[in-house]
């Protein structure tokens, strides 16, 4: 996999569009001047975490015996859930209690941002093809800036936009992550039986 297959594959999964709303609402009783560095702070914490577990992932899935070919057919499941989810979205999904109080970690960071499929979608690269940690960084960093930029300027975009626009693009990204899933999850049950 290349630094823009990566990084596309992490922008679809930590799914800026269709977090835009949630991020809108929670934000919305904080004064506007806070919003983006409230944003750059949580993406930076996504950011810090996702580079956690693809460092230390490893260590911790042999930890519990769990195989690469395990985890890529597993994380292939996850990530059809997700997709699934985003082609057809629950109602009230992104409803929150107005806080006056700033996010800090949680909800923003973990796991709005980086949630079990980009977590699980890190450890799947750096398990699989290790030699390559330094591609994987850099697509992580790429695609951290690519869902900052689309969070900061989300009240811009849900505007020009509009919530059918977005639910629009929140569903082809769907249907996207869903063929990318199926392949993750096909030469997860390939490597499988390569090895047995």
């Amino acid at each position: 996999m290349s630094i823009l297959s990566a990084t596309i594959l992490l922008v679809f999964i930590m799914n800026p569009l269709g977090n835009l709303p949630f991020f809108i609402s929670t934000l919305k009783p904080i004064n506007p001047k806070r919003h983006t560095p409230i944003i750059v702070r949580e993406t930076f914490f996504a950011y810090l975490m996702l580079v956690f577990f693809m460092f230390f992932g490893q260590f911790f899935l042999r930890s519990i015996q769990i195989t690469e070919q395990a985890l890529g057919i597993s994380g292939g499941i996850i990530l059809f859930i997700i997709a699934i989810r985003m082609i057809f979205p629950e109602e009230n999904r992104n409803s929150v209690k107005p806080s006056t109080h700033e996010p800090f970690f949680v909800p923003l960071a973990i796991p709005m941002t980086a949630g079990p499929g980009a977590l699980t979608t890190v450890m799947l690269l750096s398990t699989t093809q290790p030699e390559k940690k330094f591609t994987w960084i850099v697509a992580i960093t790429i695609a951290s800036i690519i869902v900052g930029a689309i969070l900061i300027g989300g009240r811009y975009l849900s505007k020009f936009l509009g919530e059918r626009g977005l639910i629009a693009l929140e569903r082809l990204s769907g249907m996207m992550l869903t063929a990318m899933a199926v392949q993750m999850f096909l030469s997860g049950v390939n490597a499988y039986f390569r090895l047995y």
